[in-house]
């Protein structure tokens, strides 16, 4: 039995790396040696006048450049303060102190030795006063989106000569096609849905040998996938965003990179990634980090081992590694105008380094809200991560505004599909939502039935329509940032097992020829025209209700299998009651007077219906009631 415990452990572990890609395991920490090219590469390419972060590191990377001296040509209120090599001779490190009263040039880096001259001008732009780093907080409604596996706006980029992987629609793990351009053109669909904010998972160059699709596994920080568009279309997208009032959230990989990343040829540093005598995978165990008994070994086990093979972990340790992901991100932000930040696989990256990330970041941009995630079992464990948790040790603060709230996840999971027990069932979100002090603002958490890493929600809940819409009503009316997986308003199915692709499928009517379209209500069965009715009901209900956006939340325990709660705030209360068994309910409101008070009557939000008596209120079995109190 004991042997099959581990067993099952480790097997579950694997599979909980997201299945982010394949199975191949190439040669391990191996001195290699290539040609390194004359091209130069300069990144970031560009910085600007007027950022707090005004001391910028830039990594030059040309064959034997560290044997050229540099110096600076004529400038203005821009300093070169220092030159460092590398442990590869084809890198330099040059630090620019950009003064306050710069203004916008192009600065000459001149490279020397003996005889040999070469100049690369460096750009220090004006900033614009384009809308950026709005931060998304709990009036937005978040659609998260992967963009392969969306809509294929333009066939012409579904193979790119030179890049690993083409088209491969016919496969689970293979390049479907979807692209920037396809969510932009479903910009008006996400918007008549009530959404305000879209997710892209990460849009990041991902040139792999298979399962690149996901992008999680970056090869060039500072370049789109081609297959999905390029910089200037990714700006555009944004762009288009803001016209419209919405906003744009971008996925961040800090732990790690692509096996194919251009560095991996030629390395910088020999500590670049955390490297092992033999390939060692991460534990996924992020209570290590918390275990007031853990031990050391296991700590750096958790935070160096590498998630998979084919991601190498980096060693945030190194000054010019963090450097280098702290100015990547500032850049695309100031670049493309992206509004607020997730952090994948936050835990596994060094914690110092990801608190100096996040202050660097909010220094910059003061409204950015950003969310980690944090797939982890317990709210302690959850919490620790957050911002100015209140328990929180005294020599850390992580900085980090919100987490993705699995906990809040697994409780409504297990509440629409499991009986009231003591602690189980609906009982779980009611002892979740009641360690809520574990953080500074739970507001700030984003809140979801699924995402793109576990079996889909109309899946888990066996297809069950009256359990869908308890899903969603309380999704959209619990506290936090709400946040939909695309195709969840049309019933999205899908097993995570045997593979992440079944709940990854393209949605319907985003490829040309596609049997049906499901962007349009002609192209959904009644079902799914139902789902999304509900679904786009509530999210306009929330759209325009403050209570469920910032008012307070109010719960009672749950009895018999009901869960009820109300949102409220100065102008409006709203009653929310959750019938999870399998019985239709009368629920006596006697004991929710303390809310009651002064409403003599209700309206149901979806219906419309008034009902003009609230001693008593009737619940079908498995559905939700959403009462405006009057």
């Amino acid at each position: 039995m004991v042997r099959f415990i581990l067993l099952f452990i480790v097997f579950f572990g694997l599979l909980n790396c997201k299945n982010y890609a394949g199975s191949s395991a190439p040669a391990l920490l191996q001195k290699v040696t290539v040609p390194v090219s004359n091209d130069l590469r300069v990144e970031p390419s560009n910085w600007w006048t007027g950022m707090q972060h005004r001391t910028v590191e830039i990594m030059v990377h040309r064959a034997d450049v560290a044997s050229y001296a540099v110096k600076l040509g004529p400038v203005k209120g821009i300093k070169l303060i220092k030159v460092e090599k590398a442990d590869s001779p084809n890198y330099l490190f040059l630090t620019l102190d950009i003064a306050k009263s710069a203004k916008p040039q192009t600065v000459p880096l001149v490279f020397s030795k003996g005889t040999l001259t070469f100049t690369h001008p460096y750009p220090i732009l004006a900033r614009t006063g384009a809308v950026k780093a709005q931060g998304v907080n709990s009036s937005d409604a978040i659609y998260l989106i992967f963009p392969d596996r969306f809509s294929n706006g333009d066939p012409s980029n579904d193979n790119v000569a030179g890049m690993r992987q083409g088209l491969q629609r016919d496969s689970l793990v293979g390049r479907h096609g979807g692209d920037l351009q396809g969510v932009i053109n479903h910009l008006d669909y996400l918007q008549d849905l009530g959404i305000s904010t879209i997710w892209l998972n990460p849009e990041l160059e991902n040139d792999q040998k298979e399962a690149s699709y996901h992008g999680y596994a970056v090869t060039d920080h500072y370049q789109v996938d081609k297959r999905f568009g390029s910089n200037e279309l990714l700006k555009s997208l944004v762009q288009n965003c803001h016209q419209r009032g919405m906003k744009v959230v971008r996925d961040v990989v800090l732990n790690h990179i692509g096996g194919q990343h251009w560095w991996m040829d030629d390395l910088p540093a020999k500590d670049w990634l955390n490297q092992w005598p033999t390939f060692t995978r991460t534990t996924y165990r992020a209570p290590t980090l918390v275990d007031p008994y853990g031990s050391e070994w296991d700590k750096k086990q958790f935070t160096d081992g590498w998630f998979d093979y084919s991601m190498p972990d980096l060693n945030q340790r190194n000054p010019h590694v963090a450097n280098y992901l702290i100015q990547q991100a500032i850049w695309w932000i100031e670049y493309a105008g992206i509004d607020d930040l997730r952090i994948d696989t936050y835990t596994y990256s060094d914690q110092a380094f990801c608190s100096r990330w996040c202050k660097a970041l909010r220094d910059e941009y003061p409204n950015l809200g950003m969310f980690g995630e944090i797939w982890e079992h317990g709210v302690s464990i959850q919490g620790f991560f957050a911002d100015d948790q209140p328990l929180k040790s005294a020599h850390f603060d992580s900085n980090l505004p919100g987490v993705v709230d699995f906990q809040l996840c697994f409780a409504i999971q297990e509440a629409l599909t499991r009986e009231q027990g003591w602690t189980e069932g609906a009982a779980r979100i009611y002892y979740t939502l009641a360690k809520d002090r574990f953080y500074k603002n739970p507001n700030c958490n984003v809140v979801m039935l699924d995402n793109h890493d576990f079996t889909r929600f109309f899946t888990t809940i066996k297809e069950d329509l009256n359990k869908y819409k308890s899903g969603v009503a309380f999704l959209l009316t619990t506290r936090g940032i709400p946040q939909i997986y695309y195709a969840t308003e049309i019933l999205g199915t899908g097993n995570e097992w045997p593979s992440h692709g079944n709940i990854r499928k393209d949605f319907p009517g985003g490829w040309a020829g596609d049997q049906n379209n499901k962007f349009a209500a002609s192209g959904r069965t009644p079902q799914e025209n139902e789902a999304f009715n509900f679904m786009r009901t509530m999210l306009r209900y929330r759209n325009a209700t403050p209570a469920l956006q910032t008012g307070k939340l109010m719960q009672f325990v749950p009895v018999d299998g009901v869960y009820t709660y109300f949102r409220y705030d100065a102008a409006k209360t709203v009653m929310i009651v959750l019938n999870t068994s399998n019985t239709d309910k009368v629920v006596d409101t006697n004991r929710f007077a303390e809310r009651m008070q002064g409403f003599s009557r209700a309206k149901n939000v979806v219906t419309g219906e008034v009902i003009s008596h609230l001693s008593a209120l009737s619940v079908g079995k498995n559905l939700p009631l959403v009462l405006e109190l009057q």
